[in-house]
């Protein structure tokens, strides 16, 4: 159940992170809004993972999760650089955290 906790926190972290995009300042009530629900829900989720996982693989998957999430949705929705490079080095992230998923069991 812990792994299901923690993916869905990695995907919350996504919806945060690109949030951020829209917050201001003065900051506006709606971006703010949706900023703090994925944030709370992204934290909320990851501290249920913790509970049945080690905290420090569990916060590697999060991060990595988020930060693979929010570069490919920066560079499908935001027009930012899409390299070849780039997108071998995600997928080396997204292949780190599939093998500690793995050296789990």
């Amino acid at each position: 159940m812990g792994w299901i906790y923690l993916l869905l926190a990695g995907l919350l972290e996504i919806g945060f992170t690109t949030s951020m995009r829209y917050l201001g300042w003065p900051p506006r009530i709606l971006p703010l809004a949706v900023f703090v629900i994925f944030a709370t829900a992204s934290f909320t989720c990851l501290m249920v993972a913790v509970r049945t996982l080690p905290v420090g693989m569990a916060y590697a998957v999060w991060t990595g999760i988020g930060a693979a999430g929010t570069v490919l949705i920066g560079m499908a929705w935001y027009g930012e650089p899409t390299s070849t490079l780039r997108l071998v080095l995600i997928t080396v992230l997204i292949g780190a955290i599939a093998g500690l998923k793995l050296i789990d069991g």
